[in-house]
């Protein structure tokens, strides 16, 4: 399976739906409240303007993958984890006060702009992070009501539901976790890989995988199988990220690049720096984390050097793949417990993340 190839064609037949399903809250709204029906049309396009539905997509293959049949009904409902995953998007861009995301404005910078016009001589970065963090609560409304009125049976619906809560849950305990080691501006290598654990792996892709898997019905060996083949794979993908928000394409990544080093963030790439650099080398990657909005290129640029020297970009690269490799052989390992095309799905993923540019 041709993995990029498979997601577009995923991405093609999901966000008709998603359009769909927008218009028809649109005209809900419109009828309680113009401000909300409009805060609705710019999130539909906000959510529609990128992203590769990869956690859609891990929804859709872990209910084949454990024996589902009605794929329809699945990717129907497959959309819950895209409005779940807009809602926390949302909060996120007004915790690392990025102002774009795949090429246009935030949803709480649209909101400020809007502010700007509208109520002058106001506090309109409040009111545009006010109307961004209600307007994403809503949408996450919108993702647990979708599995809620999905047509699965009852019990699955609800240990699907359970679920969705402990996917937040533990997403929050990796933002808080970030939030409070960016404050700190340091932390150990243990201690960034279990927030990684916890913000990324359990959300991107083994909560997915089990949402899909339970509406199937799972068996508890199943889930395990999948939990195996999800974590480190998920370590792996955040890990990979974070060289791409230095080293990657702005375009492709969706985010400005080096907006981590604008936001102070204490990755595994600078943890491998503060831990392995000399003491001048320490110095200049800590005084390079304070420039907030004054980062220049050319401060990325020996940002990047550092990073290079030091050689925390080579180590994280082995890392990850060392993650990829573990997650390979779990997913081996239940591999004739599998679904073809599920099996077929998610080994792609581990060969695309081996070949992923930096």
């Amino acid at each position: 399976m041709h993995i990029e190839e498979e997601l577009k064609a995923f991405k093609e037949r999901l966000d008709p739906k998603i359009g769909a399903y927008f218009d028809s809250a649109i005209e809900r709204a419109q009828k309680e409240d113009v401000f909300v029906a409009d805060a609705l049309r710019y999130s539909r396009e906000f959510i529609l303007a990128g992203g590769k539905r990869l956690r859609a997509a891990f929804m859709y293959y872990g209910y084949l993958g454990a024996g589902g049949t009605e794929e329809e009904k699945i990717l129907d409902t497959s959309m819950s984890v895209e409005l779940i995953h807009a809602f926390l998007l949302v909060h996120d861009d007004i915790i690392d006060q990025d102002d774009t995301r795949h090429g246009i404005a935030t949803l709480h910078q649209h909101y400020t702009d809007i502010g700007k016009i509208l109520f002058r001589g106001k506090d309109v970065e409040h009111f545009g992070n006010a109307m961004a963090i209600i307007i994403g609560d809503m949408l996450g409304a919108f993702g647990n009501d979708i599995i809620f009125s999905s047509a699965f049976p009852l019990e699955q619906k609800f240990k699907a539901l359970s679920k969705v809560q402990d996917i937040v849950s533990f997403t929050v305990i990796g933002q808080a976790r970030d939030i409070y080691m960016e404050y700190m501006g340091e932390a150990s290598e243990t201690e960034i890989l279990d927030m990684y654990r916890n913000k990324t792996a359990k959300y991107t892709v083994e909560g997915p995988l089990y949402l899909g898997a339970l509406l199937a019905g799972a068996s508890k060996e199943m889930l395990d199988g999948f939990t195996a083949y999800a974590i480190p794979l998920g370590i792996a993908f955040q890990i990979q990220d974070d060289i791409l928000g230095i080293f990657g394409n702005a375009k492709r990544f969706g985010k400005p690049i080096g907006s981590d080093i604008e936001e102070g963030k204490v990755t595994l790439l600078v943890s491998r720096v503060l831990r392995d650099g000399t003491v001048e080398q320490k110095k200049r990657i800590r005084a390079l984390l304070t420039l907030g909005s004054n980062l220049r290129q050319e401060d990325i640029e020996e940002f990047r050097e550092i990073i290079r020297v030091t050689g925390a970009f080579d180590g994280t690269k082995e890392l990850a793949k060392a993650y990829i490799e573990e997650g390979k052989h779990a997913l081996n390992e239940i591999q004739n417990k599998l679904d073809p095309r599920a099996y077929d799905f998610l080994f792609s993923i581990t060969e695309y993340m081996m070949e992923r540019e930096y």
